[in-house]
């Protein structure tokens, strides 16, 4: 059994994990430890793991940090992005620690919090308390679970009621190591009752060995907050990256999210959004763009528990070669969530024969008083366009490089940091190139 050397290894080292982490943390391991023995990691049997089997990355020999040591690396050294414009509140995670010599964390708006798990449960006991595990349900999830048992530390945003943090904040998770390594990463965002923020997470690895990454993303929306919530994976082909994101949103919150994926080895990303409050708002946008043999899974469950709500899904593949994509989207509607609008979009981009892309868009309604859609496409390059650009002396490559580009456009237009759209952008169009992609002058990207 996959799972019995992790439970040796939790069994075994419990208190040394314990002693060095923190205790709100430690207070969920025990519980998570058990629904792991009884649920295990997923695999293709579950219908909504039927095309990623994510328990065979499992099966390697993979060093865990249990005494949480600092990983030796400086990212202001490695990490050297210059981004035209985009400036940003800059923080770091390397594997699953923060790094603590942090020189920009003043700054910020009076009460706002930036920066590791460990220093906010000093400052904000009770907060930490109250938010921590209690979107991320382990109980039906295996990852969430193994996360929960062995995270070690992880990052905060903490905004108060009424406050707005003009800057975005960045958040690099970077993976450093001389071994394959089992990562377990925490982020918990809290945006109290009318307060706004916007966040960036990119992803990079320095190192050539296996990473297999759990991240475990909450995302708490008060009463009128307002939190844009982007992430972009740049990751190397050896990595497996499981993230789970879950989502409470209050009375007339606005919670938009992206996730885009322009190099990574094997990307399962879970989202699950829950509509409490009347007039809330989500928006859920998706973008992969995968060559060689990448693999990226998007499974999104959108709960609206309440009337007055509406939400907004769109994820795109660009896939090549060998790649593979998979979506399922779910959006529930339940019995008392009259007057929803809950609209869901997926559409692919298959360009070589090789390729494959596997989608399930689902509806579940029990309410009668709805406005509920969900659109599905797949297919190739449009004959017609091509014609017409190579007609007015485009190159074949050229046009369907034009087109490709083209076709990510609506995605990218759900983000609300105008650099940021503007760089991803020029990325994109890298990315559809071949070229290497680097953030500026980043010393990770070379």
């Amino acid at each position: 059994m996959i799972e019995q050397q992790y439970i040796d290894l939790f069994q075994q080292y419990r208190t040394e994990i314990d002693d060095n982490s923190i205790e709100t943390l430690n207070e969920q391991r025990a519980a998570a430890f058990e629904a792991f023995q009884k649920i295990g990691f997923p695999t293709s049997k579950i219908e909504e793991y039927k095309h990623s089997d994510v328990s065979q990355a499992f099966k390697s020999d993979l060093g865990l940090n249990v005494l949480n040591l600092p990983i030796p690396v400086n990212p202001y050294d490695t990490f050297k992005c210059d981004v035209p414009n985009l400036e940003t509140n800059l923080h770091f995670v390397t594997n699953d620690r923060y790094y603590d010599n942090n020189n920009q964390v003043e700054g910020l708006p009076k009460g706002v919090y930036a920066g590791g798990m460990r220093e906010f449960e000093k400052q904000y006991p009770a907060v930490f308390k109250e938010h921590y595990g209690n979107a991320a349900d382990y109980s039906d999830s295996g990852l969430v679970a193994y996360n929960t048992m062995f995270a070690p530390d992880g990052f905060v945003l903490y905004v108060p009621k009424g406050v707005i943090v003009e800057k975005p904040i960045q958040l690099i998770n970077l993976l450093s190591g001389g071994v394959d390594s089992s990562v377990n990463r925490r982020i918990l965002i809290i945006i109290e009752q009318g307060a706004k923020a916007k966040v960036l997470v990119c992803d990079h690895t320095i190192d050539d060995v296996e990473f297999v990454v759990t991240q475990v993303t909450e995302i708490f929306a008060a009463r009128d907050a307002q939190l844009d919530f982007y992430e972009l994976e740049e990751n190397s082909e050896k990595v497996t990256r499981l993230s789970s994101l879950f989502t409470a949103q209050q009375t007339n919150s606005n919670v938009v999210t992206s996730a885009i994926t322009l190099h990574n080895g094997y990307t399962r990303n879970n989202f699950s959004f829950r509509l409490l409050g009347e007039h809330a708002h989500a928006t859920i946008g998706g973008l992969s763009i995968n060559d060689k043999e990448q693999h990226v899974d998007n499974y999104a469950f959108l709960d609206h528990l309440v009337p007055n709500c509406t939400s907004n899904e769109l994820f795109k593949y660009v896939l090549k070669e060998r790649a593979t994509g998979v979506f399922c989207g779910k959006i529930l509607v339940e019995k008392d969530a009259q007057k929803t609008l809950a609209y869901q979009t997926n559409r692919n981009l298959i360009v070589s024969p090789d390729a494959k892309m596997f989608a399930k868009p689902q509806l579940e309604i029990y309410a009668d008083d709805v406005k509920c859609s969900h659109g599905l496409t797949t297919g190739h390059l449009d004959d017609e366009a091509m014609f017409y650009l190579q007609a007015r002396g485009i190159s074949k490559n050229e046009a369907q490089m034009l087109l490709m580009v083209a076709f990510t456009k609506d995605v990218l237009d759900l983000i609300n940091i105008e650099t940021l759209k503007e760089r991803l952008e020029y990325l994109i169009d890298k990315r559809f190139r071949g070229e290497l992609m680097r953030c500026g002058n980043c010393a990770v990207c070379k």
